[in-house]
């Protein structure tokens, strides 16, 4: 990893690593009992999960910006996005990213990108025209934390599998392993038996993308506070962008509730539920994260 002036999080290199470690021995015990349930069935198997990882690791961020309405823009067309990121990569000392905007009223950001030289960061139309400059650089920071640290790109990949899980099994029921006279009376078994594990990865799966996403907005909160110097400036843009939700059309929040793990903020739809499985910590838990920060540093 390309070093930065953002904090390091030996914890977050851990927990990426470990996760990583995880999702790839769940990966290869999933795909193992497809092919012992499919039989005959298993190039096909091998050949489609393969394709999507390969699709998923090149492709993955191409697809989350286009998916989320990023919209590359230019410094003519975006000065004062551009000017923050400037000012920010040039106290990280880091390359710049591709820079976007959302045409959306949610108040969020988000970025994306396997590594720095590929990374986008995006901003919505929601968010800017709510925030302060300060505390718009405290959320860009944020999202440039996550570049750096790369745990951006092990989300992208960790939650790969769930997707997977869920295509396997419409191949699988939708296929032809149902096919033959001599199968007629397993059918029903695998009927069961498919979905059945695909339910149980994508359980894991998402137990531990969860467990590592709530980890990285934290690591990230503190990393941006630490590089600003204004912990008290992204308190206050987390303050504003959580209380903006609840006045966002629950249309809107519903079609952004699927990328909540790429957002600076969730897009909460729902209640208990929802914020129980959020890929976030609380906004409490994040303001007194930032409130001790500001202790350290002596500062508001």
């Amino acid at each position: 990893m390309a070093r930065t002036r953002f904090a390091p999080d030996r914890g977050l290199a851990g927990r990426m690593v470990g996760t990583m470690f995880l999702i790839g021995l769940l990966y290869v015990v999933f795909i193992g009992v497809l092919v012992v349930l499919l039989g005959n069935s298993w190039p096909l198997i091998v050949l489609i999960a393969g394709a999507m990882f390969v699709a998923q690791f090149w492709f993955s961020d191409r697809i989350a910006a286009f998916s989320m309405g990023a919209r590359e823009v230019t410094p003519e067309q975006a000065p004062e996005l551009h000017g923050a990121v400037d000012r920010l990569c040039a106290l990280a000392d880091m390359p710049k990213p591709r820079v976007a905007v959302a045409d959306t009223d949610v108040p969020n950001a988000f970025a994306t990108g396997r590594n720095q030289r590929r990374a986008l960061v995006c901003a919505t139309t929601g968010l800017m025209r709510r925030l302060e400059p300060d505390e718009l650089e405290g959320v860009l920071a944020h999202e440039l934390s996550h570049v750096a640290h790369r745990d951006v790109a092990v989300m992208t990949i960790a939650s790969f599998l769930g997707v997977l899980a869920g295509m396997i099994t419409r191949v699988a029921l939708w296929g032809g392993f149902t096919r033959g006279n001599n199968r007629d009376s397993n059918t029903a078994i695998l009927m069961l038996l498919i979905p059945l594990v695909s339910a149980v990865v994508y359980a894991i799966s998402f137990l531990l993308t969860r467990l590592l996403s709530r980890y990285r907005e934290l690591s990230a909160d503190r990393a941006a506070a630490l590089l600003t110097g204004r912990p008290s400036a992204l308190a206050s843009a987390l303050t504003k962008v959580t209380g903006q939700m609840a006045r966002i059309p629950t249309r809107d929040l519903r079609q952004a509730e699927p990328y909540n793990a790429f957002y600076f903020a969730p897009a909460l739809s729902g209640a208990s539920m929802a914020r129980l499985f959020s890929s976030h910590p609380t906004l409490e838990q994040r303001l007194d994260q930032l409130g001790r920060i500001s202790v350290q540093l002596g500062r508001g």
